[in-house]
């Protein structure tokens, strides 16, 4: 079988494959990292959304092949080694945007990524727009997008500028 090697949350792993088997399924199921969550299998959902390489893809319909000698993030990789949350947890934290918490890792890691690729400003439209393709049958999306938007401006360095 074939061995794929990736950079995990900052740590090598090397684990044999078979040619099939899907991204999220190492994650899962070899590396333990049961934060990203397998919704819909079919890439509608984003539930299984991981950073590959600083971009944010779905995991659920990458093969792990693909992204051999990739490095990958996820969401157990966001957080500092003393617990201090990355600033979009923080803003979904505090703006209440999860309820039973399921698709919550993607929707996280795919904010991140939104956050990431507008560095002159996001608005809300832009929020809405870019989230279509991750699913919550919980929140309505309203406090997702309040928590994206007010995460804005602390990953860019904005976040005092902003107050005053």
């Amino acid at each position: 079988m074939p061995q794929v090697t990736l950079t995990v949350n900052g740590k090598t792993a090397s684990v044999e494959v078979e040619g099939r088997t899907l991204l999220v399924e190492v994650l899962r199921e070899k590396l333990g990292l049961t934060g990203t969550h397998v919704g819909c299998d079919t890439s509608q959902c984003g539930a299984c959304v991981v950073h590959v390489d600083g971009k944010a893809i779905k995991s659920c319909t990458t093969l792990a092949l693909q992204v051999d000698g990739s490095s990958v993030t996820t969401i157990e990789g966001l957080a500092k080694a003393d617990g201090t949350l990355h600033p979009m947890q923080e803003m979904f934290r505090e703006h209440h945007a999860l309820q039973c918490g399921f698709c919550t890792p993607g929707m996280v890691m795919s904010a991140i990524d939104i956050v990431q690729s507008h560095p002159q400003g996001i608005t809300e439209h832009e929020i809405r727009e870019a989230l279509e393709g991750n699913l919550c049958r919980c929140t309505g999306y309203h406090n997702i997008v309040k928590a994206i938007a007010a995460a804005w401006p602390v990953m860019h360095g904005k976040a005092l500028a902003a107050a005053e």
